[in-house]
């Protein structure tokens, strides 16, 4: 399993070097459910999703920066903008995802992830490769959902 580490650049600045995932391992039902290798599968996977979430951001803001909304023509400004508050709806998106990596983080480290925040039960394998940041069960977030919904119609 590769770990992260920080090196030198060619320029001579610090370099953190984010581990890629082991593209090899799978998290399986063979093995005993969150053992060391999965959480470090999932530490890995989220540690990339996060990385890959402000790199797209960094990119968004060096490209506001660069780019003038000044055309002359109101209606390719008007289009410009619309773009880019389409953008910035997203990157606000991706910062509240990114608080719910950090979460599932610190769930790792405090050795509760993988587990349904309301009835305990591991949530499985798949479920949490498809959404790593998933507290609850397909049945216990489907309870949720429909008790949010009677709340919102009453």
């Amino acid at each position: 399993m590769a770990t992260a580490f920080t090196g030198t650049g060619a320029n001579g600045d610090t370099v953190l070097n984010v581990p890629s995932l082991d593209t090899d391992y799978r998290p399986s039902s063979d093995e005993p459910f969150m053992n060391d290798r999965q959480l470090n599968y999932f530490r890995e996977k989220l540690h990339a999703w996060k990385e890959s979430i402000l790199r797209e951001s960094r990119d968004t803001l060096n490209q506001l920066q660069v780019d003038s909304l000044r055309e002359p023509d109101v209606t390719d400004r008007a289009s410009s903008e619309t773009d880019w508050s389409i953008e910035l709806r997203t990157r606000d998106r991706q910062r509240k995802l990114i608080s719910k990596i950090d979460a599932a983080l610190r769930r790792i480290d405090e050795g509760e992830y993988g587990y349904c925040e309301v009835t305990g039960e591991p949530i499985s394998l798949a479920r949490l490769e498809a959404r790593p940041i998933a507290t609850m069960t397909v049945e216990a977030q489907e309870r949720h959902e429909r008790q949010e919904k009677i709340s919102r119609d009453e």
